[in-house]
């Protein structure tokens, strides 16, 4: 049966278009075998604070359980507590040109500043590689801004196999079809992101509803008057009809002005957001049992991961 990987990183604070974007087809698609990885070890790539580290990862895999991931049939993991990813890293590194890992887009723009760029950013793209292959995936859904990264896994695979013989599943990028590009409510020609300067144009998951009201009565619009879907040329407008589309599953009815659009997408995402909030809530207070998930799911996927790593150091070339 086809197996699925959903990524996230525990920097910043999840936002509206994770929950849309990749969350949301994740709940969706658990029937099938599931991994939700929490990529705790990529935060390592820039400076941080550990403890944040420490304290993002549970938030993640609280609001993953709060979003309505179910820990029976997907198991969330920590991609630093399974030592097979940082195994075969290595073993991926030892296939891999340090041309292909410097061409990476995130590499190039957060290294032309110049500064102290560590190592690890330059490589993570094989770390990556890494957490897709050693649990032998077959999809992962996958945005613009990281086709790139999948590319890069898939093309280490195929080299890989047809060098030293059939060690991996090569796995393959999709879009889910529900998935909304939710946008920057301040800049909406730019996705929504954890990572942008300023937290204007994005709604977190656990933001309060004064909040959520706030950032998106200030949401850019235009000066044409019209409420109508036009990416190009109303781009503030048509991200609207998108928040609120995806969050009512139905097809928005006509506005008379951004005013009424705004105040009926307020009241959608808050119908949406409001039982996140309080599951969460309900969850935290029991951060144990968010570790005890986290160990089940290390436990369910381990076995795989140590037989992906033991196949591939033997036909790389290493004692088993």
């Amino acid at each position: 049966m086809t197996r699925r990987l959903t990524g996230f990183q525990p920097t910043g604070h999840l936002h509206l278009g994770n929950l849309i974007g990749a969350m949301r087809p994740l709940v969706a698609a658990q029937d099938r075998p599931s991994i939700a990885m929490i990529a705790d070890l990529h935060a390592l790539t820039l400076e941080h604070d550990p403890s944040r580290v420490r304290e993002n990862t549970l938030t993640v895999a609280t609001v993953l359980l709060a979003a309505g991931v179910d820990p029976s049939r997907t198991a969330i993991i920590a991609n630093s507590q399974i030592p097979e990813h940082t195994e075969l890293h290595y073993l991926l590194e030892c296939v891999t040109g340090y041309g292909e890992a410097a061409r990476m887009i995130q590499f190039k723009e957060k290294s032309a500043g110049g500064g102290n760029v560590r190592l690890s950013l330059l490589t993570y793209p094989v770390l990556m590689a890494a957490d897709i292959l050693v649990h032998d995936i077959d999809q992962v859904p996958v945005g613009d801004d990281q086709s790139q990264h999948l590319e890069l896994a898939r093309t280490i695979a195929t080299r890989f196999n047809a060098r030293y013989g059939p060690a991996f599943t090569v796995p393959e990028g999709i879009r889910p079809e529900s998935a909304a590009r939710i946008m920057d409510l301040s800049d909406p020609v730019r996705k929504m992101s954890k990572s942008a300067p300023s937290a204007a144009g994005r709604i977190g998951l656990l933001d309060p509803p004064e909040t959520i009201r706030r950032v998106i009565s200030r949401a850019v619009t235009d000066t044409v008057g019209v409420v109508r879907y036009d990416r190009e040329a109303q781009p503030g407008v048509s991200n609207l009809l998108d928040i609120l589309r995806a969050c009512t599953d139905r097809e928005p009815g006509e506005f008379t002005s951004y005013g009424a659009l705004k105040r009926e997408v307020t009241d959608a995402v808050e119908a949406v957001l409001a039982p996140i909030r309080a599951r969460y809530a309900e969850l935290s207070e029991d951060p144990s049992h968010v570790r005890e998930i986290l160990a089940k799911g290390r436990a369910s996927v381990q076995p795989r991961a140590a037989e992906t790593v033991r196949r591939t150091r033997e036909a790389i070339g290493l004692l088993n």
